[in-house]
Parts: C-alpha cells; sequence; structure tokens
C-alpha cells in the first residue's frame, strides 16, 4: 500500500474537471461552434469527473495507510514577508472531502444526462457541473487561505450561473443574484478574517498561521478589550454563514431551488453549502481559542436547525421542502461546531452529502415522471407507477430523521450527544433546538413521503396542469399517468442509496474515536470534554442503534413520522383546521418570518436610500456644487463685480483716488480721539 503521494496525481484530481469544463464549455457551445455534439459532451465531462474519483479513492487509501501530502507547487507572488501560493494538503479531512466531493458530483452528472435530455443548454450545463466540481477541489485540498479564498469565490460564481441557468425565466435571475449578493455579506466578513492573520501572523499558510495561534490569543484587538482570535474567528464564520446558509444569511438557499434539479442536489450535497463547515473544522486550532466565538457559532447553528425545519412543515414544493431540509441539517452541523465537536460536524457533512443528494435527485425523478409537477398536493400513489425512485426515496428519508442503523443516524445522534455533554453556555438552548428539531424533521419529511407515494392519486386535481393542457403543454397533461425515470437516473439514486443506509455504521468508529482526523482537527480537551464524554459511551455501533430504540430522540422522531401519518392520510381535514386555528403563525412562517421582506424594504430601501443621499447630498451637492463648480463660481462673480470697477474713464479714477484719500485722513484724524474716549 502507497505510503506517499504524488503531486500530479493530486493535480490531476483537481484539474481532470476543470479540463472536462472548458471542452464542454468551449467547443459543445455556440462560443466554440458547437463542434462536438451531446453524447461526446457528457462523456467528456463524466470521464473528467470518473477520473478524480478514481483518483481520490485512491488518495484516501494512501491516507488511511498513513500517507500524508503539504506542499507548496506554484508561487505566484511574493510581497514583502507575505507568500502567495497554490498548494494542496491532504490529510484524513481533505481526502474524506475528496471522496464525497467527487463521488456525489459523478452521480449528478450521470443523473443529468436523463433529466436535462430535453433542454437546450445541455452542454452547457455540463461544463457548469464540472466547474463547480473543480472549484470545490481547489477550495479542500488547498493548504493556505489565499488558494482557499479562490475556492470559495469560483463556487459562488458558479453557483450564480448554475442558479439562474434558465436565464430567460426571471425567477431564476432573482434567485441568483440573491445568491450572489447574500454571499457578498459573508464573504465580506471572511476576507478580513483571512486578513487578519495575515496582518498578525504575516502568512497565509494554514500550517504558519496554526503555529501562530497561541500568540494570536494573547492579542486584543486594536481600541478595544476584545480578543483578536475573537474577532478573527467571528469574521471567519460570517463567511461561514453565507456559503452554509446559517440565519440570517440563509435566505438565498431555499430560493436556490429556480435552478434544474440536478445542481440543486450537487450545491445542497456536496458543494458549497459544505465549504463553511468544512472551512471551521479546518480552523479548529484557531476556534479552540474562543470561548465566545464557539457560543456565536452554536447559537446561530441552534436557530438554524430548529426554525428553517419549522418552515420545511408549510412548503407545498417538493424541492423546497428538501432544501428547508439542507437548512436544517447544516445547523445540525453548526451546532456541533460550536459544540467543539469538528469530527461529529464533518461526520454528519459526508453523511448526509449521500443522503441528502439522493432526496434531491429522488424529487427530481418524481418531477420527471409527474411531467413536471411539483407541488405535492398533486401527487399521491406515485409509489406502484415508480417502485425504484419509492424505495430509495424512502430509505432516504429514513437517514434523514435519524432511524437507527441508517447513516443519518450515528451523525445526528453524536451531535445531539455532544451538545448535550457541551459546558458552553448555549448548549442549553442549543441542546433543546436539535431536540425538537427531531421531531421536526420527521414530520415534514414523512409529510412529504406520504403525500407524494401512499394515497389517493391527485394528478386529475392539480389546476396548474388544466391549465397547461389548455395551452398545448403535453408534459403538463393531466391524464397521462406516473412514469418511472430512465437507468441514468435510477442507477445514481441506487448508488447514493447505499451509503445512505451503510455509510455511518462503516465509518463511526475511526472517523469519531479512531485516528482518522487526527493531524487534522485540533480539540483542547481540557477546556472541552465533549468528545472524550462520547468515546467513554461508544461501545460500537450496533451497541448504539440498539441502545437508540430507548432514547428520546427515536421517540421524538417516531412521533413526527406517526404524526404525519395521521395528518395526512388518517385525517386529512386536520391540517386544514390547524392551519385555521393558527393563522397568524401559518401567516408567519408562509412569510419566512419576514425576512425577505425585512432585506428587501428596509435594508435593499435603505441601502437604496443612503446611496441616493449620499450622491445627491455629497457627489453633486458638496463634491460637485460647492468644490468643484463652486470655485469657479465664486472666481466668475468676484471677476464680474471687479470688472463693473474697471470703466476706462479717467475722471472715475480720480473720484475714486480723491475718494480713497478723504477716508484716509479722516480715519488718521478720527481714530486717536476714539481710542482715548474708549480708553476713559
Amino acid at each position: 500500500m502507497s505510503q506517499t503521494l504524488s503531486a500530479a496525481s493530486l493535480l490531476t484530481v483537481a484539474l481532470a474537471p476543470l479540463a472536462g469544463a472548458v471542452l464542454a464549455g468551449v467547443f459543445g457551445t455556440k462560443f466554440g461552434g458547437n463542434v462536438i455534439g451531446r453524447r461526446l459532451t457528457h462523456t467528456l465531462a463524466i470521464s473528467g469527473v470518473l477520473l478524480a474519483f478514481v483518483l481520490s479513492a485512491m488518495t484516501l487509501n494512501s491516507v488511511l495507510a498513513g500517507a500524508r501530502f503539504n506542499e507548496t507547487l506554484y508561487t505566484w507572488m511574493v510581497v514583502g514577508n507575505l507568500r502567495m501560493e497554490v498548494g494542496f494538503l491532504i490529510d484524513g479531512l481533505t481526502a474524506m472531502m475528496m471522496c464525497v466531493v467527487t463521488f456525489v458530483s459523478l452521480m449528478v452528472h450521470i443523473y443529468t444526462v436523463g433529466y436535462m435530455e430535453e433542454d437546450e443548454g445541455y452542454n452547457r450545463f455540463f461544463s457548469y457541473i464540472s466547474l463547480f466540481t473543480f472549484s470545490m477541489l481547489m477550495l479542500v485540498m488547498s493548504n493556505n487561505m489565499l488558494q482557499l479564498f479562490f475556492g470559495w469565490e469560483a463556487v459562488g460564481l458558479v453557483s450564480y450561473l448554475l442558479i439562474g441557468f434558465w436565464f430567460n425565466k426571471p425567477s431564476a435571475i432573482f434567485a441568483n443574484m440573491k445568491a450572489f449578493l447574500v454571499n457578498r455579506v459573508g464573504d465580506f466578513g471572511f476576507i478580513l478574517g483571512i486578513g487578519l492573520l495575515a496582518a498578525y501572523s504575516g502568512s497565509l499558510n494554514y500550517t504558519q498561521v496554526f503555529a501562530h495561534s497561541a500568540d494570536l490569543a494573547k492579542i486584543t484587538f486594536p481600541g478595544t478589550d476584545w480578543m483578536l482570535i475573537t474577532v478573527i474567528c467571528i469574521c471567519l464564520f460570517i463567511g461561514a454563514m453565507g456559503k452554509s446558509a446559517q440565519f440570517p444569511l440563509h435566505v438565498w438557499l431555499p430560493d436556490s431551488m429556480e435552478g434544474p434539479t440536478p445542481i440543486s442536489a450537487l450545491i445542497h450535497a456536496a458543494t458549497m453549502v459544505t465549504a463553511g463547515i468544512f472551512m471551521v473544522a479546518r480552523m479548529s486550532p484557531l476556534f479552540e481559542l474562543s470561548e465566545t466565538a464557539l457560543n456565536f457559532v452554536m447559537v446561530i447553528g441552534a436557530i438554524t436547525a430548529l426554525f428553517m425545519g419549522f418552515l420545511g412543515i408549510i412548503q407545498n414544493d417538493i424541492k423546497r421542502i428538501v432544501a428547508y431540509s439542507t437548512l436544517s441539517q447544516l445547523g445540525y452541523m453548526t451546532v456541533a461546531l460550536g459544540a467543539s465537536a469538528y469530527s461529529v460536524a464533518v461526520f454528519h457533512l459526508m453523511t448526509h452529502a449521500f443522503f441528502k443528494a439522493l432526496l434531491f435527485l429522488a424529487a427530481g425523478s418524481v418531477i420527471m415522471g409527474l411531467h413536471h409537477n411539483q407541488d405535492i398536493r398533486w401527487m399521491g400513489g406515485v409509489r406502484k407507477y415508480m417502485p425504484i425512485t419509492w424505495i430509495t426515496s424512502l430509505l432516504g428519508s429514513l437517514a434523514l430523521i435519524g432511524t437507527p442503523f441508517f447513516a443519518g443516524f450515528y451523525s445526528k445522534d453524536s451531535i445531539i450527544e455532544a451538545v448535550h455533554a457541551s459546558q458552553l453556555p448555549a448548549a442549553g438552548f442549543a441542546s433543546f433546538a436539535v431536540l425538537a428539531g427531531v421531531f421536526v424533521t420527521a414530520f415534514y419529511s414523512f409529510r412529504l413521503y406520504f403525500l407524494v407515494f401512499h394515497g389517493k392519486e391527485r394528478y386529475d386535481q392539480n389546476p396548474d396542469a388544466h391549465h397547461d393542457a389548455k395551452h398545448g403543454d403535453h408534459h403538463a397533461a393531466h391524464d397521462e399517468h406516473p412514469h418511472e425515470s430512465p437507468w441514468v437516473v435510477t442507477v445514481p439514486l441506487v448508488l447514493l442509496a447505499i451509503p445512505s443506509v451503510l455509510i455511518g455504521y462503516m465509518t463511526i468508529g475511526p472517523m469519531l474515536f479512531g485516528e482518522f482526523f487526527k493531524d487534522s482537527i485540533f480539540i483542547d480537551l481540557a477546556r472541552h470534554a465533549g468528545m472524550k464524554e462520547l468515546e467513554e459511551t461508544f461501545h460500537g455501533p450496533v451497541q448504539m442503534a440498539v441502545h437508540a430504540f430507548t432514547t428520546l430522540p427515536f421517540w421524538l422522531a417516531l412521533a413526527g413520522v406517526a404524526t404525519s401519518y395521521y395528518m395526512y392520510m388518517v385525517n386529512p381535514a386536520l391540517p386544514a383546521a390547524i392551519k385555521r386555528t393558527f393563522m397568524p403563525i401559518y401567516t408567519l412562517l408562509e412569510n419566512k418570518y419576514y425576512l425577505d421582506w425585512f432585506n428587501e424594504n428596509v435594508l435593499a430601501r435603505g441601502a437604496r436610500a443612503l446611496g441616493t443621499g449620499l450622491w445627491k447630498g455629497g457627489d453633486q451637492a458638496v463634491i460637485d456644487g460647492v468644490l468643484v463648480n463652486g470655485s469657479w463660481k465664486l472666481v466668475a462673480r468676484v471677476a464680474g463685480a471687479v470688472r463693473r470697477v474697471q470703466t476706462g474713464y479717467l475722471y472715475h479714477y480720480a473720484l475714486a483716488m480723491a475718494a480713497g484719500v478723504l477716508l484716509l485722513m479722516t480715519y488718521f484724524v478720527t481714530w486717536p480721539t476714539v481710542r482715548e474716549l474708549l480708553s476713559k
């Protein structure tokens, strides 16, 4: 087994998807003259990601055998003592992320062949998703802040292109601009954090920055009594709040559903939203030095985990329900980060990537099978028409709600235990939030499952289908039955369902309690002993799953499933009655806590009013009106007044001289007398 890692193979991992993206984007589109057709385009793109996955799996195998890699491959610029470089850091954390990113991306690439078959932008879409994969790989493989920031911004840029892929659709254009602007808010904090690290540590390299972390913890932020390390960590986490969609910077993520379903799966499962979680885990040596920052992280995560779950309950769009599920699960990961359970957060990131990609792709399969209907109120009884989509959706839902022995159970239960063991002040609220979130998650997940796959068929009741059928849209004709998706769609579902069931059982020991993350993640066990307590109570994955049947999270999840079954299968009139009774709460949830309204009507209008005021009052009135135009106007007026004195008549000048002499004589004669009188 190899104990060394080759720079050439690591470069190939990152550059293979980039090569596929460039070939598809140049030669497969109008830009390059449509030289290659659809078949060759998707073959090149899939081959690039497949090669990256195979090499990533080999890299993981070498890392498990003890191999490590931390080298600079290219020096871009040297400014004083600050070196700006491109390099790779390969350890357990990076190798795991490489495999997750490339595997999920490969499944999405294969799935896209079937899902985007009729789309005019087929080749362009493959170019974008391969470029997305390259960007995320550069982010997770970096060994320095500069390359991290490059990958960070690149995934943001490509997400903008993908969310607005259907650029003739106004809602898609609004959604991608919203995602771009909200992420800029987070990225501003992120670059401030990186700048502070570079200024005070003198380096952008992870290893060198971490070596200075103890010194950074002793410095106060200039002009305040805040600790510098706290300011740095909070700035870095604000970046994570934008990228990983934490409250209140989460508002872009539900609207990203305007993009095609494959990219929803890629954004929400393996790329972009996981970048913030990965970054905080990578920066664990810094975050461990600031309990203030850890409390902040935990509170934000707890709010996101619980309150975003509530929004999933009232959604009717199948993709938006899964999107709010993503928000809630990202909150769980963030809570784990705040509890110093970084390995648990990354473990949940991995398990979540598989079952969330599965749920999104299954939702896309349902949308295809139901002729592009996305409203779960007009579904029902799909199980008998789409058996593969049904069983894989069920497995993904069971993993999501934390059913014992499924992948999501091991990671989600570990988060709940880690928060319970935490001694931070925020742990009480966070513990309540993650426990309540178990019931909420189970309820909305199986509300979707029961309304889509069970019960009475409701295709003929869809008002949108009647409307579209009148206008000749044969895809939406209400009298067609659902149909199972082609193999290029169902094979990725099956391949994602396998790790959704098994990966947690197989990896919990080495990832949480072994040495897999020993040189990737640092925890100060003397101050944050939560992981130590988890290790003492862990007696293997089987015992953990069996014991779970007696614990509160299991019964909360079961109660959520039972409640959704009763409300939507047994007594379907009950949800409407509850809605009427609690209409103010329903209105609050329907308006997403009015955060979009606040952003659009207060922040956006306030920013516009401020900009208009600075433009008209500052730029036009002060700068242009006074400083620039005011000077020449004053000179012109003075010149105009002086010009009137210059008449050219000699008698005018003689009169002026006589008057001047008279004034001088009067002054010199009368002033001594006046001064004497004043002194008396």
